[in-house]
């Protein structure tokens, strides 16, 4: 099973991307997931996390306001609308699935990742 995100890229400051993370076969719709960042040099950060239903979201203080998790469970898809985005945000983006079906924010809760996908913010 695997992890696929999408839709980084380089955007001007204040600019908006979406960020997309699909499973490879539908197996991760009763799961938790969530979005982390890794800035080069620094340990990876928890962005947001979203509840199997979609009924709880957790967003790291910096981005809340901001960005946005959703999902789609048909598709056991989850979804990072980051709207005014500002040159701290750039980083390498991954999503993942929690072991089990919660909003978590911790790491080690989480047992699969996607591959990354590098967003970049211009000044």
């Amino acid at each position: 099973v695997q992890l696929q995100a999408s839709g980084g890229g380089l955007v001007q400051a204040g600019g908006s991307l979406r960020l997309s993370c699909a499973a490879s076969r539908n197996t991760f719709s009763n799961n938790g997931m969530g979005w982390f960042r890794q800035a080069p040099g620094k340990e990876r950060t928890f962005v947001a996390a979203i509840s199997w239903r979609g009924g709880t979201t957790y967003y790291a203080e910096s981005v809340k306001g901001r960005f946005t998790i959703s999902r789609d469970g048909a598709k056991s898809a989850v979804y990072l609308q980051m709207n005014s985005l500002k040159p701290d945000d750039t980083a390498v983006y991954y999503c993942a699935a929690a072991r089990g079906a919660a909003a978590v924010t911790v790491t080690s809760q989480y047992n699969y990742w996607g591959q990354g996908t590098l967003v970049t913010v211009s000044s």
